[in-house]
């Protein structure tokens, strides 16, 4: 399916800023999808007329990176460029964590890979709990007085610290967050009842990551038929018997029916639904081939009405969670 002519964009958070309701995620580059690969899928997706891209420095130490560079040098002022920083990159003690000395190193070497000046959106990608909110702040809103950094987000936090985070913001009058990147899809809507309605209420947009679970609505996995074996989930030697894969092959085949009905492939339907979601700005796809990116654009043709809406509530209501903690646990 062609995606360019259903190309819409929306505010990002509280911000004046505008990104596609797509946002093409880095985490392959430079592990399963190779240089001149990710470079065509980077083209592609701001072909079809999306902008907003998201990396991260630890996404193979620095590789993924350095792809996304190479891929928007010239196209920089079409890209809304996000990228993230809290993991190990190194073997010292101040290398990891949300701490001034780990943040201003990261930057830096982020901007070298990137090849470019600024970062628009700089994600502090996990809590740290050796680092007080307000040294993270502090250092977050230097970088942008500074212009390295235009807006930041923070990156699966609970509830509890998101609030904290804001409540600092404002009392210290530090550069605020205007986003949320959290794990969400039809297997695990956990969010809904915290994170969901608190972005909303302080005006943070949210970019899900995780919005196919894995590959799980991908299609890939049907009931009654062995795991692909060169698949993620097939890699993984689960049990089919195991109860929540046994409630997630059983969703799949409920929700098949809708996804054909609209003309769609189930990883369609999901990016679909998802993107009707309250407070939703953006989820993140995570393509690792083209054809994989083709399927995704599809989704933004596919239209969902409030009777499908329901359907699929029917299937997998709100709050669900089909197996495991939720990340914050």
């Amino acid at each position: 399916m062609a995606a360019s002519n259903q190309v819409a964009f929306r505010q990002l958070g509280r911000s004046g800023a505008r990104v596609s309701t797509l946002c093409l995620g880095a985490m392959n580059f430079g592990n399963r999808t190779e240089e001149k690969d990710s470079i065509e899928i980077v083209h592609r997706f701001l072909d079809a007329g999306l902008n907003f891209i998201d990396t991260a420095n630890v996404y193979s130490r620095g590789v993924s990176e350095s792809h996304v560079g190479k891929a928007i040098k010239d196209r920089r002022d079409k890209v809304f460029l996000a990228t993230k920083v809290h993991g190990r990159m190194g073997d010292g003690p101040n290398d990891q964590g949300n701490s001034r000395v780990h943040i201003v190193k990261q930057v830096d070497e982020s901007l070298k890979r990137l090849q470019t000046d600024y970062i628009d959106l700089y994600w502090i990608h996990r809590p740290d709990a050796n680092t007080p909110i307000d040294e993270t702040l502090r250092t977050l809103d230097y970088l942008v007085n500074q212009g390295k950094v235009r807006y930041i987000g923070l990156s699966t936090f609970p509830a509890w610290q998101t609030m904290e985070a804001i409540a600092v913001s404002e009392r210290m009058n530090l550069e605020r967050f205007v986003a949320e990147q959290p794990p969400y899809n039809l297997f695990d809507r956990s969010i809904e009842e915290e994170v969901v309605p608190v972005c909303q209420k302080y005006g943070l947009g949210i970019m899900p990551w995780g919005p196919l679970a894995e590959g799980w609505l991908t299609g890939a996995y049907r009931k009654n038929k062995p795991f692909p074996a060169d698949t993620r989930i097939g890699r993984k030697n689960l049990d089919p018997n195991a109860g929540y894969i046994v409630e997630r092959l059983n969703a799949i085949e409920a929700l098949m029916p809708i996804a054909e009905e609209k003309g769609a492939t189930l990883s369609q339907l999901a990016l679909a639904w998802m993107i009707q979601q309250p407070g939703v700005t953006s989820p993140i796809i995570g393509p690792r081939t083209m054809q994989q990116l083709e399927d995704n654009l599809g989704a933004l043709n596919v239209e969902l009405n409030s009777d499908d809406l329901k359907r699929i509530d029917d299937v997998l209501p709100p709050k669900t969670r089909l197996g495991g903690k939720r990340h914050w646990e």
